[in-house]
């Protein structure tokens, strides 16, 4: 698996209007918050937003916290890389986009009102009856989420650092504390107001990114410049599977395409809609904004490649600096600063996902499961938000491989304990409670086993085969199996509103 984010140091960005582009930008974060802080009154409000967002900011939301900063940094240096390849990973997004509405979407927010749900462990103990899933799905969550914060973090302090000159230390607890100044204080409902304005920046920039690209890669004849000049230096990237094996190319289908409909920081974002029954339009929404935030993912990627055989760039010594390179070369600065406040943004957003979902788990699913109850959830979230973000701030200080292996770790995680429990389960009457259970343990050992090995190097999966790939799909057979086998113990009795729910 490729990794996730940036973890080695951008070129400098330090440049006026760069630097006062990203300050009106986190002025207007901080506007956001302090918005949001005033309508925050109770757990509801900071976890679920109180069940009030209409389906456009809610598109929005899940855009940006879909694409968090790979698309405008590894994404396109992965293009570079590795050619039309690197089309599969998003690809499977359409796919993902409408299965996430017609499998998860529905289901997830009418249970949420049933059952007064906040969380996705607890979708999880509400389907099997089982607090001992929701205790795994809740720790599952935790670990993930400390890991995948730690990356962003440390991205989003690479950022600052590139365009502020503060050196990286300080630019990963800046960016943590303005992230956490508006999570602590508005909760979910700042994240997603300000995802809504992180969400539009991205599509604009990237829309007004892609149209610079095909002028300057192309040298005025567009993507059919591109495709020759490349094609001339470099047959193997445009072919079907670009540089990639067709295992590897397909590999990253499925373990995007499958894995998606379970990361949390994204689905648990369902609850929060205000009627079910404009659910009909998201898919339609959520596609229109990733393939317009998506253009540059390609562009970018396919014009440096160009103007590096054209003699106009240099060879990159590493992929991920297509982006800032490209910028600072071929567009105006003024679009420039606005990509890269679209990065920093895209980052807070993620961040501002990971903060909630991580802070619900430790105060609402940890003491479920152990049939406890916290008194002020309100307060014990925010306390918790604090800590997991000081924790994850000060993994990320870690800086190189191994931040970046907890990014792939987390991933991981997330998909191969919640895709057979959360998205295979609630549309499958026949799973059970041992099923579940033995599928999101065996996603959390086979994850965390084979991802330290190959960390390690001690063992090295054959090309294209990713741990995070063979950990679904582990969980997946486990899932099916145990079930079959425990079908007609107690464990396979749904209660009669779970059913309903299912039955919609």
């Amino acid at each position: 698996m490729i990794a996730l984010l940036q973890t080695a140091a951008l070129p400098s960005l330090k440049q006026p209007t760069i630097v006062a582009v990203a300050l009106v930008y986190f002025a207007i974060v901080a506007a956001i918050g302090v918005w949001a802080t005033r309508r925050t009154r109770t757990a509801g409000d900071f976890f679920v937003a109180g069940r009030k967002i209409g389906v456009l900011p809610l598109a929005l939301a899940a855009m940006a916290a879909t694409v968090s900063g790979f698309v405008f940094i590894g994404g396109p240096g992965f293009v570079y890389g590795a050619g039309v390849g690197a089309l599969y990973l998003v690809l499977s997004a359409s796919i993902t986009t409408s299965m996430g509405a017609w499998v998860l979407a529905k289901r997830l927010r009418l249970l949420g009102e049933v059952r007064a749900l906040m969380t996705i462990p607890d979708a999880i103990g509400a389907r099997y009856r089982s607090p001992s899933a929701q205790g795994l799905a809740g720790a599952a969550i935790i670990i993930a989420v400390v890991g995948y914060m730690a990356t962003n973090i440390l991205a989003l302090g690479l950022v600052i650092d590139a365009v502020f000159d503060v050196g990286l230390t300080a630019g990963i607890w800046l960016g943590m504390t303005i992230t956490l100044a508006y999570s602590v204080a508005g909760g979910i409902l700042a994240g997603v107001y300000t995802d809504v304005f992180q969400g539009t920046l991205m599509a604009v920039a990237s829309l007004l990114v892609f149209l610079f690209a095909l002028q300057a890669g192309g040298g005025g004849e567009g993507l059919a410049g591109i495709s020759r000049t490349i094609s001339a230096a470099d047959p193997e990237f445009f072919g079907p599977w670009g540089k990639l094996t067709p295992i590897a190319a397909l590999s990253l289908f499925f373990v995007f395409g499958l894995g998606s409909l379970a990361q949390p920081h994204v689905v648990h974002k369902f609850y929060m809609l205000r009627d079910a029954r404009q659910l009909k339009w998201y898919p339609a929404l959520m596609s229109v904004a990733l393939i317009m935030t998506l253009l540059l993912y390609f562009a970018v990627g396919v014009a440096t490649k160009s103007l590096v055989v054209q003699g106009q760039l240099p060879p990159l010594t590493r992929p991920d600096d297509a982006t800032p390179l490209f910028l600072l070369n071929a567009t105006p600065v003024l679009l420039a600063a606005l990509v890269f406040s679209g990065v920093a943004a895209a980052i807070m957003s993620t961040v501002n996902s990971f903060m909630s979902i991580g802070a619900a788990a430790v105060t609402h699913d940890m003491p479920k499961a152990l049939g406890r109850r916290v008194s002020n959830e309100l307060l014990w979230g925010r306390v918790s938000t604090v800590v997991i973000s000081v924790l994850a701030a000060l993994l990320a200080q870690l800086s190189g491989t191994l931040v970046a292996f907890l990014g792939i770790f987390g991933w991981g995680l997330f998909a191969s304990t919640l895709v057979p429990s959360l998205a295979v389960g609630l549309n499958w009457p026949g799973a059970t409670r041992e099923g579940a259970v033995a599928s999101i343990s065996t996603g959390l050992i086979i994850t965390l086993v084979f991802e330290t090995l190959a960390y390690f190097k001690a063992y090295t999966f054959p090309a294209g085969v990713s741990a995070s790939g063979l950990a679904l799909v582990l969980s997946l057979l486990v899932f099916f199996g145990v079930s079959w086998l425990t079908r007609r113990g107690p464990g396979a009795e749904i209660d009669p509103d779970v059913r309903m729910v299912m039955d919609l």
